[in-house]
């Protein structure tokens, strides 16, 4: 399996990694059958959380560290923003795992400025993390969020963190696309490894993992960790890692045009809409949509199952708020549109922006109807 490097960090990771969040779904003989097969493939990244089960996820693993600790780099997780709270977390999280130390230790969905300055401030968790560094039990800090990343964009800047761990695949690089064009490169630039989760959305691009998993694995990343709790989900998933060919940029066009989870709803961010008669920022409106429930919401009736599958995923980041808090301080929102249909003629996605502007304006106004 191919190997990357992790950053500034020495390490290499294989570019497959296990999540260990469905291992919950499991029997622990089931988890450690499918743990032992993956480093018997090759694979060498296996990351957890101390949330996960309240410590389950975490012991389970443990079956399988204690003989096998040295093959492989261990990362968990701690949700603690106080330095007592972080080494008692660690500690647990250590016992857990049948170990004496982790390779990483990740600031679990960091997703607000208050959260990181207590993080990063005194008494802090990342004091926390510094100390454990000194005694030998953490090698490595990370940091992540879900959804939108301007706190890890500030995190990198402010701190030397060695890795973090963000969302990216080919649906949201149009709800976020903050991540892969502005946190990705400060990454590179800072030499931070970085740690791809969601490849395949939340499992929302299912009916696609051959080419999300290709997507995901031709971005400037160390590792792609995706949660594996079948025997049949881990033979596939290790025959994505070793088949991987990197996507050539005419192939990611293609998945952009022709992609069936964006369809004719999801903006492209292209802003060949623009320039609007009435002022509105159309691409602008519809990152803010993104932001708010991932564009899931379009007005077409599914089936129920599509329907409860996007209803759960819709809200899964929590950055509604925000996104409406931002739409209010635009100064032309998208309820100015006359429908001249001038943008209409533009986009080359066949997107009707008319009835597009209509639902966003609904969602992120407050609206009572559509």
């Amino acid at each position: 399996m191919e190997k990357r490097k992790f950053g500034k960090t020495g390490l290499e990771t294989s570019i497959l990694g296990f999540g260990g969040f469905h291992l919950l779904e499991i029997p622990a003989d089931e988890a450690e059958y499918l743990l032992n097969r993956y480093l018997d493939q090759g694979g060498n990244y296996i990351e957890t959380a101390a949330s996960y089960g309240n410590g389950e996820s975490e012991r389970k693993i443990g079956r399988v560290v204690s003989r096998r600790r040295n093959e492989f780099i261990l990362a968990t997780k701690t949700g603690e923003r106080t330095k007592k709270g972080c080494l008692d977390s660690l500690d647990r999280s250590l016992k857990n795992l049948d170990t004496d130390w982790v390779d990483l230790l990740i600031m679990h969905g960091v997703g607000t400025i208050e959260e990181l300055d207590a993080i990063l401030g005194p008494g802090g968790a990342i004091e926390g993390v510094q100390q454990a560094q000194k005694e030998g039990k953490v090698r490595f800090v990370g940091i992540s969020m879900h959804g939108q990343p301007d706190v890890l964009i500030e995190a990198l800047k402010r701190y030397p963190f060695d890795a973090v761990m963000t969302t990216i695949n080919y649906y949201d690089r149009f709800n976020f696309p903050e991540i892969e064009d502005v946190l990705v490169p400060l990454a590179m630039e800072k030499q931070v490894a970085i740690i791809l989760m969601k490849p395949i959305a939340d499992g929302f691009l299912w009916r696609s993992a051959p080419m999300a998993f290709r997507y995901a694995m031709s971005q400037p990343v160390s590792v792609v960790v995706t949660g594996i709790n079948t025997r049949e989900m881990l033979e596939e998933d290790l025959r994505y890692a070793n088949e991987f060919v990197p996507l050539a940029e005419e192939e990611k066009e293609e998945i952009f045009k022709n992609a069936i989870e964006l369809g004719n709803y999801v903006c492209r961010q292209c802003s060949k809409c623009l320039p609007c008669p009435e002022g509105i920022n159309i691409p602008e409106i519809f990152k803010l949509e993104g932001y708010y429930d991932r564009q899931m919401r379009d007005g077409v009736v599914r089936d129920p199952a599509e329907f409860a599958l996007r209803d759960r995923l819709r809200f899964w980041f929590g950055n509604d708020k925000m996104a409406r808090e931002r739409y209010s301080q635009l100064d032309v929102k998208a309820d100015r549109c006359t429908k001249c249909g001038q943008c209409m003629t533009r986009c080359p996605y066949n997107i009707d922006i008319i009835k597009k502007l209509h639902i966003a304006d609904y969602k992120l106004g407050n609206k009572e109807i559509f």
